[in-house]
């Protein structure tokens, strides 16, 4: 069985890389191969350039399917699925977005439901994992004694991207189980990034405050940032939609597949201490 990863250099595929383990069987699509993680063997292909997607898919079995958020996500995520059914790959992963749907908050969320869509249609087995807010989304928040945030009051599932990659590897190495089903995966617990303060006081060994940002405020600091527009002020459409409580659920599902429990934030602060709060 060969799996083919795409956005193998992001956050998320990284983490179904380190998850995977043994990676003799495993190959990554790279629009540069110099760019190509290490230890793994590199394809060569751009997901936005049908032409250049036949070689790379040829001889894959499974599919984990990443593509960048932006308006130009559906023409991606279809290139790679008509390569796949030319090169007979038996079943794609896809990652998706929390509550995709035709009437999502976010034109993110909108976009994956299309391509969500789209998938189910294809003649592919598949599996479709929708993600809830990232831990690590939250690296870099502490400033000082205080934790900075645009999701307002709202609780939410919060994940870590290691489970992810661990859930996500599971599926892979032995997809059958999972065809034609849809995952809402969340971590152990629905908190408020007030709670998430107090667990960072304990991690820290000082009391750490929140200070709520308005999404208004965040999308012009991430403008300042260099983020480009589209993707700024979609994450302000989440950040509106999580602050009203849209973001406040949890599901099993992480736990029904691997047989472990989630990890909770309290155990991501740990861990990323030093990154949730750079030396000053």
């Amino acid at each position: 069985m060969t799996i083919l990863i795409t956005g193998a250099n992001g956050t998320v595929s990284g983490a179904v890389l380190r998850s995977l383990g043994d990676l003799d069987d495993v190959r990554v699509l790279v629009r540069d191969p110099a760019k190509a993680p290490a230890g793994v063997a590199a394809a060569v292909g751009d997901l936005d350039e049908p032409a250049t997607l036949d070689a790379a898919f040829e001889g894959v079995d499974t599919l984990w399917l990443l593509t960048a958020m932006g308006p130009q996500a559906p023409h991606a995520s279809m290139n790679a699925l008509w390569a796949a059914r030319r090169a007979g790959v038996r079943h794609v992963v896809r990652l998706s977005a929390i509550g995709a749907a035709h009437d999502a908050p976010t034109r993110n969320g909108r976009l994956h439901a299309l391509s969500d869509v789209e998938l189910a249609a294809s003649g592919l087995d598949w599996t479709v994992i929708r993600p809830a807010f990232f831990m690590q989304n939250l690296l870099g928040s502490v400033n000082g004694d205080t934790l900075y945030g645009g999701t307002g009051e709202g609780r939410i599932g919060l994940v870590d991207v290691r489970d992810i990659g661990d859930f996500a590897a599971a599926v892979l190495r032995d997809p059958a189980p999972h065809k034609g089903r849809t995952y809402t995966l969340t971590g152990p617990a629905s908190i408020s990034l007030r709670e998430a303060a107090a667990d960072l006081t304990e991690v820290y060994g000082t009391p750490i405050a929140y200070q709520p940002v308005t999404p208004d405020d965040a999308y012009r600091s991430m403008l300042e940032a260099g983020l480009r527009d589209w993707d700024a002020a979609v994450t302000r459409e989440y950040l509106k939609a999580y602050a009203a409580g849209w973001g406040d659920r949890t599901t099993t599902a992480f736990t029904d597949v691997t047989g472990r429990p989630g990890r909770s934030f309290a155990e991501f602060a740990r861990d990323h201490a030093s990154l949730l709060r750079p030396a000053a």
